[in-house]
């Protein structure tokens, strides 16, 4: 069945808000929220294979590495499989005492005390209770009008309340969700979360949670902060509330969703690790937090190892982190692009003159060493790259720092291998190119065997044993330098006739035995270019080699 021509016949535009004086445009982040981790029990509930208790244990484990320090560990009214890993995990000892479990139940009395029955014994625990209040929900699933579920709501609040009271133990806090809160009338689910709070009496210095889930993503990021920041205004006793958001990818922009709802008014947000979650996931804490920290703002969230952390939850998961994925993807550091590259280089450049640790480095909005990558992966050459690219993986895997001319010469080379290959070429290859252009002496015309130099008034000889067409011959040319008198001992042997453009040099790495690199540009009698690079412990040597390199190219 085809799309139809016209949608509006089947779907309705989403509502705007009634908000007047809407604040959020003109705000920032500058602070971390609280953050809670639901990995455990709905990005556990997408799975096609949920987690054992082994796979769960290290998910929670490396959520407390990475500062974590509020985790939805479960849904223990589901069965034996959450109750007895809750249970385990409290009994333990597992959980740092900086740390809160929480556990999800529907608005139920036997599930309800099922779920604190899971947390007894911990420390502290937060127990999230909800049910579905919006008008789809209400007609469709439920068959009930606005004060039957309202009533349902202050019911569960009632057993949160007497539950926590048989198990005083337990340093409990309550969470509660008006579930399908973005698709719902705003004042309706303010009206059931007054009712909670009447009932549960929060105060100032224990607050209870409200969590407004995007529950299906249906509207642009906008109409979801403002809801947030009406339901901010008009709930009575605000002050007793931390306000959570738990958006979903349904549109595709749940991150953004979460971060206006911060700007909103919002403490809390609820996500998963690279955004697992139910039909196109949660949003991601991830990516929610390394945003943060891209504008200097300190998440609290420690990714300093991120591959780790990828590495733990695709085994967890058993769902591969896409490669294109915000911060953590295998290519996102990445660039193939001839322009891209050689932006990059040139910000990488720009670095190591810079007077301040400030972060500019184009294409690159986040340093990957901060996260535990190498930048030996932010270059990487194919059949679109330039000379910018190939560049950088010379100088970066062979410490080898071509001029820029000899950059542009050699990418062509490249560029006809890549072409060749049809695939993308590894830093091996590109070494295998370059060490065959100019630094290989089998098949070559000039060949060096030995040299020494000598003075005579102004003048500077040079005498070399070279392979010459597979001959090996004694030559020697005078000049005002070693360079100019190579090229003259050349041309006096029947070699090419040449004048010296560009000379450059360099030592590779540092200490007494460091190789030296040097690199010519030459200029035959019909004008062309050759260029040519030589490397050698001595430098001297290495600019000879360079000359015959360059002669080679011939």
């Amino acid at each position: 069945m085809p799309m139809l021509r016209d949608p509006s016949a089947k779907y309705r535009p989403f509502p705007q808000v009634p908000l007047e004086n809407r604040q959020w445009p003109a705000r920032t982040i500058t602070k971390a929220p609280i953050w809670l981790s639901t990995d455990l029990r709905d990005g556990n509930q997408a799975l096609i294979d949920p987690m054992d208790a082994e796979k769960k244990t290290r998910f929670f484990d490396l959520l407390v590495k990475c500062g974590l320090k509020e985790i939805e560990v479960g849904f223990p009214a589901s069965g034996a499989t959450d109750f007895d890993y809750i249970q385990n995990l409290v009994r333990s000892g597992r959980i740092p005492d900086d740390v809160t479990p929480q556990v999800l139940t529907q608005a139920r009395a036997d599930l309800i005390r099922t779920s604190f029955d899971s947390l007894a014994g911990a420390k502290t625990a937060i127990v999230h209770l909800y049910n579905a209040v919006s008008p789809a929900w209400r007609r469709i699933v439920f068959g009930m009008e606005m004060p039957e579920i309202k009533q349902i709501a202050i019911d569960g609040a009632k057993q949160l309340r007497d539950n926590a009271a048989r198990l005083p133990g337990t340093d409990w806090r309550f969470e509660y969700s008006p579930e399908t809160f973005s698709t719902a009338e705003i004042d309706f689910s303010i009206e059931c979360c007054a009712a909670v709070m009447d009932v549960l009496q929060p105060t100032a210095d224990k607050p209870i949670i409200l969590n407004l889930p995007a529950t299906v993503e249906a509207a642009t990021p906008n109409i979801y902060a403002d809801q947030i920041e009406y339901f901010c205004k008009h709930l009575p006793n605000r002050d007793r509330a931390l306000i959570s958001l738990h958006t979903h990818n349904d549109r595709g922009t749940g991150v953004a969703a979460a971060e206006l709802g911060l700007l909103a008014g919002a403490d809390r947000v609820e996500g998963c690790l690279f955004g697992n979650g139910e039909r196109t996931g949660n949003t991601c804490l991830v990516t929610i937090a390394l945003n943060m920290y891209t504008q200097g703002v300190d998440p609290e969230l420690d990714f300093s190892d991120i591959d780790q952390v990828i590495q733990t939850v695709e085994y967890c998961n058993q769902l591969p982190v896409h490669p294109r994925h915000p911060y953590g993807g295998e290519l996102v550091y990445t660039a193939f692009s001839g322009s891209h590259q050689d932006a990059i280089k040139k910000g990488f450049a720009a670095r190591e003159r810079q007077n301040d640790d400030k972060w500019e480095v184009p294409y690159l909005p986040i340093d990957p060493a901060d996260l535990g990558r190498s930048y030996e992966a932010v270059i990487r050459v194919n059949s679109q790259s330039g000379k910018g690219g190939v560049a950088w993986v010379l100088e970066q895997d062979k410490g080898l720092k071509l001029p820029k001319k000899m950059q542009a010469s050699f990418s062509h080379i490249v560029q006809a291998v890549a072409d060749q290959t049809s695939r993308e070429l590894t830093a091996d290859d590109i070494w295998t190119a370059f060490e065959g252009h100019y630094l290989a002496a089998d098949g070559k015309r000039f060949q060096l065997v030995s040299w020494a130099e000598s003075q005579s008034g102004a003048d500077r000889i040079f005498a070399g044993k070279l392979t010459i067409d597979g001959a090996e011959r004694s030559i020697s040319g005078r000049g005002n330098g070693l360079m100019s008198s190579v090229v003259a001992a050349l041309a006096e042997s029947g070699g090419p006739a040449m004048d010296i453009v560009d000379y450059s040099e360099h030592a590779i790495g540092q200490g007494s035995n460091v190789q030296a690199a040097a690199y010519v540009e030459c200029r035959t009698a019909d004008g062309r270019s050759l260029f040519g690079c030589g490397l050698d412990t001595d430098v001297a040597t290495a600019s000879v080699r360079a000359i015959l390199s360059a002669a080679n190219a011939i």
